[in-house]
């Protein structure tokens, strides 16, 4: 009995030291086995791995395609345009040895922190070369693929592998907006004075040409009015001349009725006249016939 009180305790620290020793690589990352600061081994391939319980660490790292987003950065171009751009790399280690190397227990984070400034200074070295109008143009991607090149070249020595740069961001300074700004406003306004100018014009060429139309009817229908007037009064005077003709004495009757009807109007003004004015001649004799 007290053998098996013994034995007990020394299996189930033996199943500790050997649980210990063992452990698991997930096929998303690559691991190293580290003894005292340096590296023992070396595993890429997923499934069980094994250490020296105690003595032996396991360090891992990804295995999987990292991103990092650069510091915004203010490039001088070689036509002397200063333009603020930022990109946008994806990396992966590729020798997790050498990236153990270069960047110590610091791991990923410590690896942007050297990477950043490799990729500022390739945008520095491609971007400098070239004139404003490449960037914007359908030469950026020869461009973000001569930064990738030169940011590969230099960062090989940390174990990584830049896979790929984009320029994600292309601004002018702050400075330069507001002058930026007020030449589009400027450029804008003088557009729209033109456009003003030239809607004035046309309006004063339409108020024109409907002026001269107004005149040229008017004038027209005064004429014809004119003319029927004048049809008019000769029609009328034709009429008077028959009826004269025909019937003197009822024509003189008639036009002395007029004369009553316009002379004789309430409000107008007394008439002061000869009491043997011919004026009177049908009020005064008897039935309606001129007095002798």
């Amino acid at each position: 009995m007290a053998r098996i009180q013994y034995v007990l305790p020394a299996l189930l620290a033996l199943g500790a030291v050997a649980l210990s020793s063992v452990f698991i690589v997930d096929e998303r990352e690559q691991v190293l086995v580290m003894q005292f600061g340096q590296v023992k081994q070396e595993i890429k391939e997923p499934g069980l791995g094994f250490k020296l319980p105690l003595i032996q660490d396991v360090v891992r790292y990804e295995d999987r395609i990292l991103g990092l987003q650069s510091q915004s950065l203010e490039v001088t171009l070689r036509d002397n345009r200063r333009l603020v751009m930022d990109a946008f790399a994806r990396w992966r280690i590729t020798n997790p040895v050498d990236f153990r190397e270069a960047v110590g227990p610091g791991g990923v984070e410590a690896a942007q922190t050297r990477l950043d400034p490799i990729i500022s200074a390739a945008m520095r070295q491609v971007l400098g070369s070239v004139n404003s109008n490449a960037v914007l143009s359908e030469d950026r991607t020869g461009l973000m693929n001569a930064i990738r090149d030169i940011a590969r070249q230099q960062s090989a020595s940390l174990g990584i592998e830049v896979i790929d740069v984009r320029l994600t961001r292309t601004d002018l300074p702050e400075q330069n907006l507001a002058a930026t700004y007020a030449r589009m406003r400027a450029e804008r306004e003088r557009e729209a004075a033109d456009e003003i100018a030239r809607g004035n014009e046309a309006a004063s060429r339409l108020k024109a040409a409907a002026d001269r139309e107004v005149v040229v009817t008017t004038s027209d229908a005064r004429r014809q009015a004119e003319v029927i007037r004048g049809e008019s009064d000769a029609a009328r005077n034709a009429i008077y001349a028959e009826a004269f003709g025909k019937d003197p004495e009822f024509f003189a009757f008639t036009r002395s009725l007029t004369a009553y009807e316009r002379a004789l109007r309430e409000g107008n003004s007394s008439i002061v006249l000869s009491p043997d004015s011919e004026f009177f001649n049908y009020l005064n004799a008897p039935g309606g016939k001129t007095a002798n």
